[in-house]
């Protein structure tokens, strides 16, 4: 046998061995796969002389993985994990293929989503698959081609495009406002202050590049930014939002300046994505627009 055929096993062997591994069993393989258990045996088996080593212990009608059955179980349906992937792909989006995005919820609805159409109308082919993730994942474990990050650009393993920074400002409902005047940042101190647990110290650095001493200030806390916005527009207390996510609260008099004094802090949006994805098209031909819109005209 040629080194090259030694190291290529057929899907069916690989198949009928990570279904045996996952399920501790041949017989519940072979109901699984729709195959008799003496198929699966006869599958394993080759597979085993093909590698040259023994993958299960077998006693009586059990059968568990050995150390180098489990290492290649792990290997192996990651392997047949990322073909599922790949073969839905092209089902699912013939033409041009899938793009799957990771996005942050706020910034996903409120700035990326109703830009969409005019990517589309460029790329009709092409079809994005979006999936909501907060915090930074491992690219490897995930079918995902790219995300949406706020931070910084240290994403472990992958490339980080800058897309924009982030302004955040003081705001709240006009009614609120009258009804609580604000002449400067102290006065904020002892009105409820509405927070966002994903920016946990959103007001504290607002607070510190004021120059005055971080308060915590009492008031409700929220998951995501547009429960924020909503909250505040209903007169609920002061946030402190990213003023690209509320353009249009602020845009219609929903929300106004508590007090106009805008913090730009070090951490931005980056479009982060694998080395090794920069050149599949669906991605490459999204990032090239996406970095266009984040510049903005010019």
């Amino acid at each position: 046998m040629s080194l090259q055929r030694r190291l290529l096993p057929s899907m069916s062997a690989l198949t009928a061995f990570e279904a045996a591994a996952r399920t501790g069993s041949f017989t519940v393989a072979a109901r699984e796969l729709s195959l008799t258990q003496g198929a699966i045996s006869r599958q394993i088996k080759a597979l085993e002389e093909q590698l040259g080593c023994p993958l299960f212990v077998r006693q009586g009608l059990r059968v568990t993985l050995t150390p180098a059955g489990a290492a290649y179980a792990e290997e192996v349906r990651g392997a047949l994990h990322r073909l599922r992937s790949a073969s839905l792909r092209v089902i699912g989006a013939p033409r041009g293929g899938v793009l799957k995005l990771a996005i942050l919820p706020t910034f996903g609805t409120r700035w990326l989503v109703p830009r969409l159409p005019a990517f589309q109308r460029s790329n009709p082919e092409i079809i994005i698959h979006f999936s909501t993730k907060l915090a930074p994942f491992d690219f490897s474990s995930e079918d995902l081609d790219a995300a949406i990050h706020f931070g910084e650009p240290d994403w472990p393993d992958a490339v980080c495009d800058r897309l924009m920074d982030e302004e955040v400002l003081p705001v709240c409902a006009p009614s609120f406002l009258t009804a609580h005047p604000v002449a400067s940042p102290a006065d904020l101190a002892a009105l409820p202050l509405l927070h966002t647990t994903t920016r946990p110290d959103a007001w504290a650095e607002w607070f510190a590049a004021q120059g005055i001493d971080p308060v915590e200030g009492a008031g409700m806390h929220f998951e995501q930014f547009a429960t924020t916005a909503q909250a505040a527009a209903a007169g609920l207390g002061v946030a402190m939002l990213p003023t690209l996510l509320v353009e249009a609260e602020l845009r219609l008099g929903a929300l106004v300046p508590a007090l106009d004094r805008p913090y730009r802090g070090s951490r931005a949006y980056y479009l982060v994505h694998p080395g090794d994805r920069g050149g599949y098209p669906p991605f490459a031909a999204f990032r090239r627009w996406l970095l266009a819109e984040a510049r903005g005209p010019g």
